[in-house]
């Protein structure tokens, strides 16, 4: 064998990435990780040429693929272009999504169902599309990118939260069906981080109603204030993921950011407290003994 073989074989040996979502923000940066790290990566947007730089930069590594993942046809396209530049698909990042504010009156149900096709459904397309080639080989690793509004929901961000919540609930049983195949699952929890996700990527409903004003509307404006002052850094969100998809049993949750365990550390102490007050009642559900049959 050639040196020239040989060096083609290691790179076949190479992890294969497909990461939703990569033209700014969090899942650039889990992209970037990847390809420093020496991965192999499909790296995929709507408009696959805000891309184009770091396939420039990793020529042999990367392709740059269009998809929008509530299309079902570039879904599959997208899972079988990858697989012939690449011979296979290793890991699933579901990356894609953005956060909507609204007052849960004041939602928009076409805006909100929108948001679900991205945010939730989406991802789901995009499991069922790679897990075949997953089973098959028995080997694959599936991350889905939460949320701290995935853990604690707040005014405001209801309807965002929703969709996170639903996902970190696909994600805990989805760990379940999927371990005795030999298949890994993650959700990642970041707080708040640098990227345009309350900015660009933030949609808003139209409709205003005053008696929110003092909640929803104080809430929009935080939201929009605290934008490009966020504490925490996409790249180290990047690294984090590179870090578990090497990792034989990686964890089911990973809080990113000192903002998301307080809050998580805070809830649970309120529902731990909670459930205390209230065990009485929560156990005199039963029929008497003398019922039981």
């Amino acid at each position: 064998m050639n040196k020239k073989e040989d060096m083609s074989e290691q790179k076949q040996d190479l992890p294969v990435w497909l990461i939703t979502g990569c033209s700014t923000g969090i899942g650039r940066e889990i992209a970037r990780a990847a390809l420093e790290g020496g991965e192999r990566v499909a790296l995929t947007a709507r408009k696959p040429e805000t891309v184009s730089d770091l396939v420039a930069e990793f020529p042999d590594r990367a392709v740059a693929l269009a998809l929008d993942v509530t299309d079902s046809e570039q879904i599959d396209a997208a899972v079988v272009a990858t697989e012939s530049a690449f011979g296979r698909l290793d890991v699933l990042v579901n990356n894609a999504g953005y956060g909507y504010v609204s007052a849960v009156e004041e939602g928009v149900d076409d805006d909100v169902r929108q948001m679900f096709d991205t945010n939730f459904f989406g991802a789901i397309a995009m499991i069922k599309a790679v897990l075949p080639g997953m089973r098959a080989r028995r080997s694959g690793y599936i991350v889905n990118i939460s949320s701290m509004t995935g853990l604690v929901s707040n005014p405001g961000n209801v309807y965002y939260s929703a969709s996170k919540f639903a996902l970190e609930s696909l994600s805990e049983g989805l760990a379940k069906e999927l371990m005795p195949l030999g298949l890994r699952v993650s959700v990642v929890e970041p707080g708040l981080f640098r990227t345009d996700w309350a900015s660009r990527s933030m949609h808003e409903s139209k409709p205003s109603i005053p008696d929110y004003e003092a909640t929803i509307g104080v809430r929009r404006e935080l939201i929009r204030a605290s934008s490009g002052g966020e504490p925490g850094d996409p790249r180290k969100v990047g690294e984090a993921v590179l870090m578990l998809s090497r990792l034989d049993s990686p964890p089911l949750r990973l809080l990113l950011g000192s903002d998301v365990l307080g809050a998580t550390r805070a809830k649970l102490t309120e529902f731990l407290a909670s459930m205390e007050e209230w065990e009485a009642v929560t156990l005199d559900v039963g029929f008497p003994e003398d019922e039981r049959g």
